[in-house]
């Protein structure tokens, strides 16, 4: 649930489509939802096309610009911070939804976020 903010950030900040990212729970007993949610998203990647070229980056950049959301999201920093934050909104806030979080993760770590991206 939180995570969807989290890396949503992350692409934004370093020039992708957040849209290209979406993760959804399916039980297996879920399978119509299982299909619609991949057949849908599987079209709107498609819509947006290659990794890059809808953002107007040569291959190379795309793939420099993606080493650099993983180096980001695998910062130990951001990560404690993420981890920290999440602990305490399931203390404090009932009803807690990704919505919440997200705007939590802009309110919280976009300094962060920031300072990793340089």
């Amino acid at each position: 649930m939180g995570v969807n903010g989290l890396i949503r950030k992350v692409l934004a900040e370093v020039g992708f489509n957040p849209d290209r990212y979406n993760l959804e729970w399916a039980s297996a007993a879920e399978a119509p939802r299982f299909v619609k949610l991949i057949t849908g998203f599987t079209a709107r990647v498609k819509e947006l096309g290659p990794l890059g070229k809808a953002e107007g980056f040569t291959p190379e950049v795309a793939r420099a610009r993606a080493e650099q959301a993983l180096a980001m999201v695998s910062d130990k920093k951001l990560r404690v911070g993420f981890g920290n934050l999440t602990k305490n909104l399931r203390k404090e806030v009932p009803g807690l939804t990704g919505e919440i979080i997200s705007q939590a993760v802009d309110e919280k770590l976009t300094k962060t976020i920031e300072s990793l991206a340089v």
